[in-house]
């Protein structure tokens, strides 16, 4: 028997206004749950469990809808995690409810999720996907996420036909993927995907490491160093230059 209870997010916290997971000022949306648990993950405590937050889709546009005023014609909701993708049912219920109000709407994700029908009207739904491209094959997924890169790469494929607006992103560690050698690689799967708009690099750095500490989860790169910005800023550009001058080229509206 179907229950009549109204389906309910899972939610680590909202942040009303940020301004680095999308264009424009975003109302973004952390959900719970994600399949990996990735050597350099920042927020550890969004990864299973319960979260602060358990609104009903309309309770969440309500909040929502009230800073609708800063978005501004660039702005709009992101929907993060976590791993937004593990209540695709809920954020695909949220996301027509927020376009009925005029909200276009970003998704962060992993990509790490199986390609459910929930999870590919979600994506087709979503005005953008900003998606991570963690590593260059699955044993880089396997060593370092304990997961695989099968369902990212089938996310890619899935954007791709769609002609979805896609950003990709990529974290770089010190001694494990912070070498040119290591961003040609990388740039072999970006050259395939015309869905791909910005190729971003993100510098790893320690700010989550008391998450471990607190939560008593063991920190796989403990003694890791931050990377340097001027490493970012030389490698970014070496990644442009791979790849060519993409941005600005996005096929839907934000």
């Amino acid at each position: 028997m179907q229950s009549d209870m109204p389906r309910r997010g899972n939610i680590h916290s909202v942040e009303s206004l940020a301004a680095l997971d999308g264009k424009g000022i975003r109302y973004e949306v952390f959900f719970m749950g994600c399949p990996f648990r990735c050597a350099y993950c920042h927020n550890p405590d969004t990864w299973a469990g319960e979260g602060t937050m358990h609104p009903t889709a309309e309770e969440l546009v309500a909040k929502i809808v009230r800073y609708k005023p800063y978005f501004g014609k660039d702005g709009g909701v992101t929907l993060s995690g976590g791993e937004v993708l593990v209540q695709s049912e809920f954020a695909l219920e949220l996301t027509r409810l927020l376009h009925e109000k005029g909200v276009n709407v970003a998704l962060d994700t992993s990509g790490g999720v199986p390609l459910t029908n929930s999870v590919k009207s979600l994506l087709a739904e979503a005005d953008m996907t900003i998606l991570d491209l963690k590593f260059y094959d699955d044993d880089g997924y396997r060593r370092y996420c304990r997961g695989g890169i099968e369902n990212v790469l089938a996310t890619l494929d899935f954007l791709q036909s769609r002609g979805a607006c896609v950003w990709l992103r990529t974290v770089v560690v010190p001694g494990i993927n912070d070498s040119e050698k290591e961003i040609e690689k990388y740039a072999d799967i970006v050259r395939r995907y015309d869905c791909v708009s910005r190729w971003q690099l993100l510098a790893f750095h320690t700010m989550g490491f008391a998450k471990y500490d607190k939560l008593g989860i063991a920190n796989p790169l403990a003694g890791t160093p931050a990377l340097p910005k001027d490493r970012l800023a030389q490698l970014q550009d070496y990644a442009d230059s791979l790849i060519g001058d993409r941005y600005g080229k996005e096929t839907k509206s934000l």
